[in-house]
């Protein structure tokens, strides 16, 4: 039952990780986000972060290399955001 209840969590965070990355490049291609804003770097490193997590528990070659990947460039935005904020 423990491992049933686990399976269902780190899906769910999978999930919202995922909702979290869709929802920042849908909001960008209406232009109700902007590529350097604080926002949508945040949605793509906090999405990759829970998609990650998902995958720690399912792991995915291919998966896991694109989600570090996702989470390095959002963390290079994030940093960008504070530098000119300097």
């Amino acid at each position: 039952m423990l491992s049933h209840f686990l399976i269902a969590e780190h899906n769910f965070l999978g999930m919202l990780g995922v909702t979290l990355v869709l929802l920042a490049f849908f909001l960008l291609q209406l232009e109700r986000l902007l590529s350097n804003s604080l926002l949508y770097s945040l949605m793509n490193f906090i999405g990759s972060i829970l998609i990650l997590i998902s995958l720690y528990f399912t792991p995915n070659i291919p998966s896991v290399v694109i989600e570090v990947a996702w989470l390095l460039i959002s963390a290079m935005g994030l940093v960008k955001y504070a530098l000119r904020r300097e």
